[in-house]
């Protein structure tokens, strides 16, 4: 004689057990949904609020309008160091001129600089470097 009533209770705990994750599969499933929905619906409402914040665009009179004497050209010139002022102890950067970084100055010279004659031009670029 073969013992049913235990496989019956093996069924139907098999049984509950399987409703049980069904169901917090579903609950989880439904908490996204919801979640995701809460996120979608935060992002419209901020895009339309940063919408309403920004400004008009300028109207023609507003537009930048070229200065009087015409385009602002560009300024080319040689430039050099200023002197590092002399002192009997180490100077710390606020105490220079410039907060720190070091001034430079129309220099003395307006010619460009050029590579001497028979030069090689660059450091390591094979040339001779010696006349």
């Amino acid at each position: 004689m073969v013992n049913t009533a235990w496989m019956e209770t093996t069924d139907l705990a098999a049984g509950r057990g399987a409703v049980g994750i069904g169901l917090a599969v579903g609950v989880g499933l439904a908490v996204g949904v919801v979640v995701v929905g809460v996120l979608i619906a935060a992002f419209a409402l901020g895009s339309r609020r940063v919408r309403r914040g920004d400004t008009a665009r300028p109207r023609p009179e507003e537009q930048p309008r070229m200065p009087e004497g015409g385009p602002v050209r560009e300024t080319r010139e040689q430039r050099e160091p200023n002197e590092m002022p002399r002192s009997d102890r180490r100077l710390t950067p606020h105490e220079m001129d410039g907060r720190g970084n070091s001034g430079t100055r129309t220099g003395t010279s307006q010619e460009r600089p050029r590579w001497d004659e028979g030069s090689s031009g660059g450091f390591g670029s094979g040339g001779p470097g010696t006349r």
